[in-house]
């Protein structure tokens, strides 16, 4: 299924014109299972809509004023600061009131806005126009910050749908004057400007991005409520306190440490308590790991580098033999085994005689036969063709022509060639003396 917002076709079967599962087009959403259920009281009906701003990464709450029905994601134009912004439509219905009782808003609040009209092609056409300057103006206000030096991080702008409000969000560990900031934003912008401070959780919802399991952060797609997370949490599940695994984009602890921590809570409570410490006839044993799958304590004796695993109902047996002060001669531990199947090695089988040769022999004659052909193509031009056969009969030789006839003497000589035709040296000149 695609969207608008990733570049390819809209869905033909939800019409929500671009709710696909994946990617950030549809953060924070929430299904409405109770839209198709009947109600005895229309008139009764939840008048307030939830409208998403910039996919998802913003929702306020809007009274519909008018007698149209909206949809999950239909365009509408509603009242803005000054002006007029535009919002998507995520839910309706009596889930908006389910919603608002979470967030403790009043229904009948008068500082709700009110939904002005269904979006006309000019504000969409102007609400596109706004959304294209955002990109630019982040670039140039953060260039203007490091300018004045302020030690912030501005992570997103959102600009009114006419133009005529900019909201900055940023990240500071302290406290920022950003008084001149604002006046030159103003001056150059020419917009109302806001700042709006967020934390690091917030920021990394609002870029996005997949986590270290493979999915999409959590705080992107439908995690809102940020608790606090600390090592204690990693500690009670046997998590190595390993600062670079447990920490998420945002550079904080996952906040996943906190899903599966109530079940391990409720397993250790099956745990002794007051049980690090077990007094033997060969030492103190330190407990150093609880195995809430198994129920096993694994405790290690002084001057020895083995584990013991031992059962809940050991170790109470040997706290209350302790509290009489009795020391017990040993552990009594359990032999651990694996769930997983253990691989057999694979035993030395003589295999001489069994393997054959003459593949070996059929690829290097194939072999030689190719380097043959090889060197037959290049000899040249002249010997281009295959070599003849010369396997069969050869012809009979029949009488030799008969030559003992007189030979002719009268002709010239024949012209011995160039190196030759020099004059010879006459046969009376003296010979030169030897050296």
């Amino acid at each position: 299924m695609g969207c608008g917002s990733c570049g390819t076709s809209k869905p033909g079967g939800c019409q929500s014109n671009g709710g696909c599962s994946t990617g950030g087009c549809n953060r924070l959403n929430v299904h409405d299972w109770l839209l198709n259920l009947p109600f005895s009281d229309p008139e009764s009906n939840c008048k307030i809509v939830e409208i998403s701003f910039k996919q998802g990464s913003r929702k306020e709450y809007f009274r519909n004023a008018t007698l149209q029905f909206f949809e999950k994601g239909d365009y509408v134009t509603l009242e803005g600061v000054s002006g007029f912004d535009v919002g998507e439509v995520s839910l309706t219905g009596e889930l908006v009131r389910m919603q608002l009782k979470k967030n403790k808003l009043d229904e009948n609040s008068p500082e709700i806005k009110k939904i002005i009209r269904r979006s006309t092609e000019r504000d969409i056409e102007a609400f596109h126009i706004s959304k294209g300057r955002e990109k630019d103006i982040l670039s140039r206000s953060r260039a203007a910050a490091m300018e004045l030096k302020l030690q912030m991080k501005l992570s997103e702008v959102e600009i009114q749908a006419d133009g005529k409000k900019a909201t900055f969000f940023y990240t500071a560990d302290d406290r920022v004057d950003f008084r001149e900031l604002i006046k030159k934003y103003a001056t150059d912008f020419k917009f109302k400007v806001e700042m709006r401070q967020i934390g690091i959780r917030q920021e990394a919802a609002k870029l996005g991005g997949i986590g270290s399991c493979g999915r999409e952060l959590c705080c992107s797609t439908w995690l809102h409520d940020f608790k606090s997370v600390n090592t204690t949490a990693a500690r009670y599940q046997n998590l190595s306190i390993n600062q670079t695994k447990l920490s998420g984009q945002c550079g904080r602890l996952k906040c996943c440490l906190n899903f599966e921590l109530d079940t391990y809570l409720d397993a250790l409570q099956n745990f002794p308590d007051y049980a690090d410490a077990l007094d033997t006839a060969m030492g103190t044993a330190h407990l150093i790991k609880k195995d809430i799958f198994k129920n096993l304590m694994w405790y290690i004796l002084p001057n020895n580098t083995k584990h013991y695993p031992l059962t809940i109902q050991r170790v109470k047996e040997i706290k209350r033999l302790n509290g009489q002060g009795v020391k017990v001669d040993e552990l009594q531990a359990v032999e651990v085994t694996s769930s997983k199947p253990k691989e057999v090695e694979p035993a030395f089988a003589d295999v001489v005689g069994q393997i054959s040769l003459r593949s070996l022999e059929r690829n290097d004659k194939r072999r030689r036969d190719n380097n043959r052909d090889n060197r037959g193509d290049s000899r040249g031009p002249n010997n281009n063709g295959p070599r003849p056969n010369n396997n069969g009969p050869r012809p009979t030789n029949g009488p030799r022509p008969n030559n003992n006839g007189p030979r002719s003497n009268n002709g010239p000589r024949p012209d011995r060639g160039p190196n030759n035709n020099g004059p010879r040296p006459a046969p009376d000149a003296p010979k030169a003396p030897d050296q």
